[in-house]
């Protein structure tokens, strides 16, 4: 009868495990092809007839008590890293002159018991560990193909340096990482040990011995059945794969007489008891609610609230691009002003920044430089004045765009305003809808895309555009808040009559606000309070900006009215209907 289909599928298969490796356990079954596993014969007594009886042609037993027919089968359970010895090794190390090192020392000690002992229960099967030569052979002289003649290329060469095994773990004098973010001088070793990402690893072969019967402890007769490699994540490589359902694995063979041997491997390792699973369930347990703790002290477990009549507006923003400039190599120095009555800011908050210089690059028609600045702040507004007529004001982002090129030379290259939203939400979708959660409902958060146009003050005259190209600086501005409204303009009207300005870029600010105020979520007088200032701060709104626009409207169209009545009756048009 022949045997099932054999399995081809030779290649590696990983799994995971949170279990100790220890406890894994592998059964290797290894048997040799022979005639006799395919026809099995069994003769039938038949009295009258001369019969050869089968055991006649049963080889006796030999000199050492094995008989050829168990030594053409066996089968061995394996723990991880545990050693079983080949015929080889028996031979190698009983000679005390051979061993080297401590770890032959080690195994010649081993041996010795063996054989004072009832000896070796294996013969063909055996392995190597994590420790043996073979090992630091197997993964230095590793092919890529199944060719003989392979010869490996340079980067096999290099890969084989780059030992994926233990390390030691050296930890940190003060807790200040040693190591530099750019090496610009890297030495060779430093190469060799950084340029891949390097796991601690341990690996174990699992061997066979398929030499002729009487010839064992040869080197070319040694095959590997099963690689076994298992890093500090708990990843489990085997290759190849548990045999399982499929079919055995097989091996032939090379010389004046080939043979045929097949082999299985199954995972023989004990499940753990229902008391162990529950065990290690309340142990995680606890331990990921002792790092919920953890994290839970780190952040606090109050929230902070606003003092009464209070706004607090929070705002994590990005510099995200500058775009349409004419030089090169941008960077963006920006600063949030915020106004001289009813707000304020923590005394460490810092209210300016400058990006990083960026290289342009093409995108469409426009030279586009990508600065991905992230900025921070926090300002708190205090109403005071319980005035109707009293609007209030809002902080507004100044930026001004430069240029840097290869000598050093600045130039300005725009400068602009834009009013922080006043309101959390999109302008065009309106008020943002307050879930009725506490306390986190007293804040309210959104997200803002600004494009910010830029202008720079312009000098007439050639001689300033080569000023300008061949040594750089231009016309600048001594107050950035001069770009809109100064602070410090206590005037009725700001006149920028005979400045010259040219129109340059565009920056884009992405912003993320949130306001965070008792307001939000109290039903008592204080919110009654405090509903007439939200109203005018949500004039900044698209809501309330059409309904300002429509009341100055009426108002200035009573005005025409009643300019109209004052004229005389012979201006008046003869219809007596006013053009609208």
């Amino acid at each position: 009868m022949a045997e099932a289909a054999w399995s081809t599928d030779t290649g590696e298969a990983v799994y995971r495990s949170r279990d100790p490796v220890r406890n894994l356990r592998l059964r290797v079954h290894l048997q040799r092809i022979t005639s006799s596993n395919y026809l099995h014969y069994q003769p039938a007594a038949q009295p009258g007839k001369d019969l050869i009886d089968l055991a006649t042609f049963r080889p006796h037993p030999t000199a050492s008590g094995h008989r050829p027919d168990e030594d053409e089968e066996e089968e061995a359970v394996i723990g991880w890293q545990e050693k079983l010895f080949s015929q080889f090794e028996v031979d190698l190390y009983q000679n005390e002159a051979a061993c080297q090192s401590p770890l032959d020392h080690q195994y010649r000690q081993e041996i010795l018991k063996l054989e004072d002992s009832d000896g070796r229960k294996n013969r063909r099967i055996f392995t190597y560990t994590d420790s043996d030569r073979f090992t630091n052979l197997e993964e230095h002289c590793q092919k890529m193909t199944t060719a003989a003649s392979e010869m490996p290329s340079f980067l096999v060469e290099r890969m084989a340096n780059v030992r994926r095994r233990r390390q030691d773990r050296r930890g940190m004098e003060g807790g200040i990482l040693k190591s530099r973010i750019v090496t610009w001088e890297p030495s060779e070793e430093f190469v060799r040990n950084n340029h891949v990402i390097n796991t601690p690893l341990q690996t174990m072969y699992i061997m066979a011995d398929l030499g002729p019967y009487g010839k064992l402890g040869y080197k070319k007769y040694e095959h590997v059945l099963c690689t076994l490699k298992v890093d500090s994540n708990g990843v489990i490589a085997v290759k190849p794969d548990f045999t399982g359902l499929k079919g055995p694995y097989r091996i032939e063979t090379e010389g004046e007489k080939p043979e045929l041997w097949k082999y299985t491997i199954d995972n023989v390792s004990s499940l753990a008891q229902p008391e162990e699973e529950e065990r290690e369930q309340r142990v995680f347990k606890d331990l990921y609610g002792r790092h919920k703790e953890y994290l839970s002290s780190l952040v606090g477990t109050d929230f902070e609230t606003t003092v009464p009549g209070a706004l607090r507006l929070f705002v994590n923003g990005e510099v995200v691009s500058a775009q349409g400039y004419e030089y090169d190599n941008l960077y963006v120095h920006f600063f949030v002003e915020l106004p001289t009555t009813n707000w304020s800011s923590p005394v460490f908050q810092q209210l300016s920044g400058i990006t990083q210089t960026c290289a342009t690059k093409s995108l469409g028609m426009d030279k586009v430089a990508y600065f991905s600045y992230p900025f921070t702040f926090e300002a708190s507004f205090l109403h005071e004045d319980e005035s109707a007529g009293a609007l209030p004001e809002w902080p507004v982002l100044y930026c001004e765009v430069r240029s840097l090129d290869f000598w050093q030379r600045y130039r300005v290259e725009g400068y602009g305003a834009v009013v922080l939203p006043a309101t959390p939400g999109d302008l065009s979708r309106g008020r943002v809808p307050v879930p009725a959660m506490a306390p986190f409902s007293s804040s309210r958060t959104g997200a803002h895309t600004l494009r910010v146009s830029t202008w720079r003050p312009l000098e007439l005259g050639t001689v300033a555009e080569l000023r300008r190209f061949f040594i750089g600086g231009s016309l600048e501005l001594e107050d950035l808040s001069y770009v809109r409204i100064p602070g410090t303009f206590k005037g009725e009207r700001l006149s920028r009559f005979g400045l010259r300005t040219e129109t340059t870029g565009i920056v884009t600010f992405r912003l993320h606000c949130l306001q965070q105020s008792r307001a939000f979520m109290e039903s008592s007088s204080l919110r009654k309070r405090m509903r007439s200032v939200l109203d005018r701060l949500e004039g900044f709104s698209q809501q309330s900006s059409i309904h300002n626009v429509l009341e100055a409207f009426r108002r200035a169209r009573r005005r025409m009215q009643e300019a109209r009545e004052s004229l005389p009756q012979d201006l008046v048009s003869p219809s007596g209907a006013m053009v609208r």
